[in-house]
């Protein structure tokens, strides 16, 4: 029963080891036959939570252009360990991260907006630095991000 439920979960997606773990216990399976089940599937390299993990990040950094930090807590959330995690988010460097972010904030800038007002500007400002911030990225580059992307798109500096 355990190992019909793992293969029906890997079949579906690939997933860490915790993931399936706690599907086990979902379904009422005992800890100790999870845990040879998992032993076995792991053994026989059909979990492999540092394979997961590449491509989580790979996936998620593309599809979504989450930041490393978003993708840090999503692996943490899945039981992938910090060396596994670190070994993954090392596929995303600070210029992919940059040129994710600035295509977002170039994408939801919305056409046909007056950003020579300093009312509308400011909003936008926020509205685009917060969608940023909710991706896992830092406050302090959202904000230059947004503003360099209002600057290249004719808005006058904010100073």
């Amino acid at each position: 029963m355990a190992q019909t439920i793992v293969y029906r979960q890997l079949t579906a997606s690939a997933k860490s080891r915790l993931q399936l773990a706690r599907k086990l216990a979902e379904r009422n399976i005992p800890e100790h036959v999870a845990e040879a089940v998992l032993d076995r599937f792991q053994a026989a390299g059909l979990i492999d939570d540092a394979e997961f993990a590449a491509m989580w990040v790979r996936s998620r950094a593309q599809s979504r252009k989450l930041a490393r930090g978003a993708l840090r807590r999503e692996l943490a959330d899945k039981g992938i360990d910090q060396e596994a995690a670190d070994a993954a988010l090392a596929q995303v460097s600070d210029s992919d991260e940059e040129d994710a972010a600035r295509a977002l904030v170039e994408r939801k800038l919305r056409p046909g907006v007056d950003l020579h007002d300093r009312t509308v500007r400011d909003k936008n400002t926020r509205r685009l630095a917060s969608m940023l911030a909710r991706k896992g990225y830092q406050p302090s580059q959202a904000f230059r991000i947004v503003n360099e992307v209002l600057e290249a798109a004719g808005a006058p500096d904010p100073d």
